[in-house]
């Protein structure tokens, strides 16, 4: 399960604003393109765990302050399916 983690996390780490995009409206999750570019911009290269719930947390948190927290509840949504 380990390699699967990593994977996930890796694609985290180092996805673009349209990937995410892409995914929000995969799995029905209420972002636009201009937030999922600026969560995107925020994401790169902060090797985030978002396995652990309390790296997640914050990091919902960083996103809040950075798009809205309209649109952390949406991200934090899309990683929870990831998660799963």
């Amino acid at each position: 399960m380990k390699i699967f983690e990593s994977v996930i996390n890796h694609k985290m780490n180092t996805i673009t604003g349209d990937e995410l995009f892409k995914y929000a409206e995969q799995f029905n999750i209420k972002v636009n393109r201009q937030q999922a570019y600026k969560v995107a911009q925020y994401l790169r290269g902060k090797n985030v765990n978002i396995f652990d719930d309390r790296e997640r947390a914050a990091l919902i948190k960083e996103i809040a302050k950075i798009a809205g927290p309209e649109t952390a509840r949406e991200v934090n949504k899309l990683f929870v399916k990831f998660t799963k």
